[in-house]
């Protein structure tokens, strides 16, 4: 069976629904989804002081354990159009599987959320796709045959490089049916590519 984790950072929750969006769209085409987070680095008082969601159900990853899963689907918010530095953290502890070249040819996907439609989606995106393609993943988009993302009648996430979400500058806002759906679609559409290339 196809094994897929959806590997993600999340301050507000906003990402964490996101991925279970994704873990749904993973499970619908019969594939194993695994759900993890990365540690929070933030110290626990001003977490909490800043409203951080820090009860959370996914367990934290190991980076060792990566070359266990045929797809890894990469999310985070954005930190300044950049990913925070959470994700970049358990990221710079893969140099030794990068030595061994031990995720080349997996799939890799990802997805964001930002407060605000423009607060840098795309370059979020592109900055957590350069961990995957330095290590040699092939990189699986959303494309437009998901076409919630073609929406103009409301305020939508999503963009060809990933699954996105809008929070609002408060957070407010909740991660809307149709950016579920697009969370569901990329996760079904890596779990298949995932099982091509094994075939």
């Amino acid at each position: 069976m196809t094994k897929v984790l959806v590997l993600y950072y999340s301050s507000y929750g906003h990402v964490e629904t996101l991925a279970g969006a994704i873990a749904e769209g993973v499970r619908s085409v019969g594939a194993e989804a695994v759900v993890k987070r990365v540690p929070e680095l933030v110290p626990e008082e001003i977490a909490k002081a800043h409203h951080f969601k820090t009860e959370q159900a996914a367990p934290v990853a190991d980076p060792q354990e990566l070359p266990e899963y045929d797809a890894i689907i990469l999310g985070a918010p954005t930190r300044f159009g950049r990913l925070p530095s959470q994700m970049a953290s358990f990221w710079d502890q893969t140099g030794g599987l990068w030595l061994k070249g031990a995720l080349i040819g997996k799939v890799g996907a990802v997805f964001t959320s930002t407060a605000s439609q423009h607060g840098g989606q795309e370059l979020t995106l592109f900055s957590l796709m350069s961990n995957l393609l330095h290590h040699g993943m092939v990189i699986a988009g959303l494309p437009y045959s998901f076409q919630g993302q073609l929406r103009i009648d409301e305020v939508e996430g999503g963009a060809p490089y990933g699954a996105t979400t809008i929070a609002g500058g408060d957070g407010s806002r909740a991660v809307s049916e149709t950016e579920r759906e697009g969370g569901r679609f990329l996760g079904a559409r890596v779990a298949k590519l995932a099982a091509k290339l094994a075939e």
